[in-house]
C-alpha cells in the first residue's frame, strides 16, 4: 500500500477516485502497473463512478464501492458502503486483513474522502489524498467526531469489503 500513498488528488473534487485508485492499486497489483499517469486515471474513474452524478459535488459512496469492487470482484469480494456506525468492529476487521476501508468525512455534510490503510494500538493510518500522505487519528477520535487532522471532524460513511462472492 504504502508505493501509492504519494498519490495527491488532481482538484477539490477528485478525493474519492484517488481513494479509488490507490485502494485498488493496492488490492490488484496488475492494475497499479499499468497506472502510469494517475491524474488522468483519476479523471476516468471519476466519470465512470458519476455517471448521474454531477462531478462538482465529488463521488458518491456507492460510486467509490462500485469502482474499488471492479478490482477486487477477481478476488471474490465486492466492497459495500454504509453509514458510519460508533462500533468500528467491521472496519477494524476489514483494515487488519489487508483490506483498505474508504471513509467520508466532512462538518454538517459530507465534503471529503480519506482512506483508512491501517491499525495500530488504537490508531487507524489514514491517507489523505489532498495531502498525499497518512495521517494517523485516534478509533475515539472517530467515533467522537475529532477527525480535523484530517480535515474535517466528522465520519459520515464508509466503503468496505462487504459481500463475497461464490
Amino acid at each position: 500500500m504504502a508505493d501509492y500513498l504519494f498519490v495527491r488528488q488532481t482538484d477539490g473534487y477528485t478525493c474519492g477516485p484517488t481513494v479509488a485508485l490507490v485502494a485498488s492499486a493496492a488490492l490488484d497489483p496488475a492494475y497499479g502497473a499499468t497506472v502510469t499517469d494517475a491524474a488522468g486515471e483519476q479523471h476516468r474513474i471519476h466519470a465512470a463512478a458519476n455517471r448521474l452524478w454531477p462531478r462538482k459535488l465529488g463521488t458518491t459512496p456507492w460510486g467509490v464501492a462500485a469502482a474499488i469492487s471492479a478490482h477486487t470482484e477477481a478476488l471474490g469480494v465486492r466492497y459495500t458502503w454504509r453509514l458510519f456506525r460508533k462500533d468500528l468492529g467491521a472496519v477494524l476487521a476489514a483494515v487488519e486483513s489487508d483490506w483498505p476501508v474508504a471513509m467520508l468525512i466532512g462538518a454538517t455534510i459530507p465534503r471529503h474522502w480519506v482512506l483508512i490503510v491501517g491499525h495500530e494500538g488504537g490508531a487507524l493510518r489514514c491517507f489523505n489524498p489532498s495531502r498525499g500522505e497518512a495521517t494517523t487519528v485516534t478509533v475515539t477520535d472517530a467515533q467522537t467526531r475529532r477527525l480535523d487532522t484530517l480535515g474535517f471532524p466528522r465520519a459520515f460513511a464508509v466503503v468496505l469489503p462487504g459481500h463475497t462472492l461464490n
